[in-house]
């Protein structure tokens, strides 16, 4: 594969997780095209409110307006995230560019189809280190693209929880 095409995807949501995963990225992989991608969640139909006493919740669908303006609000953020991503890597040497995507199915699989997408040779994440029966419930990105991923990938392990 000819050099200018391999490129690293960094999950990046400008957490210090993620920003260290970018920093192990530069530091470990100096040579390839970073793709810091920042997800976001678009269409949120509704907000749900949690009664603290235990009762039923409240769902209260949002008005089409309202839900173009989430998510607007919701893209630019994404947008701003990943271009301070793509800064960060370039102050570390890394050629590097922004992507806000969608995520259609979820997380790990929007990563999938993007390292597809930009023939990616790694992708970079970072993990909070979550174990036992919390990690089973609630699964998690980095565990589903080690799972599942068709490239390597490199995990950054936060603090266990």
């Amino acid at each position: 594969m000819p050099q200018e095409t391999r490129s690293v995807l960094i999950a990046y949501d400008g957490s210090e997780l993620s920003q260290a995963a970018l920093r192990h990225a530069a530091e470990l992989l100096p040579d390839l095209r970073a793709v810091v991608a920042t997800v976001w969640e678009p269409e949120l139909p509704e907000l749900s409110v949690v009664d603290p006493g235990g009762g039923a919740g409240l769902s209260i669908a949002s008005d089409p307006e309202t839900v173009e303006q989430i998510d607007r609000a919701q893209h630019d953020r994404a947008e701003r995230v990943a271009r301070d991503g793509a800064e960060l890597a370039r102050s570390l040497g890394l050629a590097a560019e922004p992507h806000a995507v969608p995520d259609e199915v979820d997380v790990a699989d929007t990563l999938i189809d993007l390292a597809r997408e930009q023939r990616a040779s790694v992708v970079v994440v970072g993990s909070h280190g979550i174990s036992g029966l919390r990690s089973r419930l609630l699964g998690g990105v980095s565990r589903k693209l080690i799972d599942h991923c068709d490239r390597p990938v490199l995990v950054v392990r936060g603090e266990s929880h």
